[in-house]
């Protein structure tokens, strides 16, 4: 289901990095992140809430543009 809020997710396996691009341009970078949460998100129904509940505050995070 698309997302209000979120425009794209995409993973670095070998980094394990999910990085997250807005619909307002905002990049973030999560960092430690394994592939399964990952996977979750992208099969979610609402991306916005898996956001808050499960990734918000629980992984390191860098704001990259």
């Amino acid at each position: 289901m698309p997302s209000t809020v979120i425009e794209h997710i995409e993973y670095n396996d070998d980094e394990h990095e999910l990085i997250i691009l807005f619909r307002s341009g905002i990049i973030y970078k999560y960092y430690d992140v394994p592939l399964s949460i990952f996977v979750d998100f992208k099969k979610s129904g609402s991306k916005g809430t898996f956001l808050n509940q499960v990734i918000k505050g629980n992984f390191k995070y860098k704001k990259i543009g």
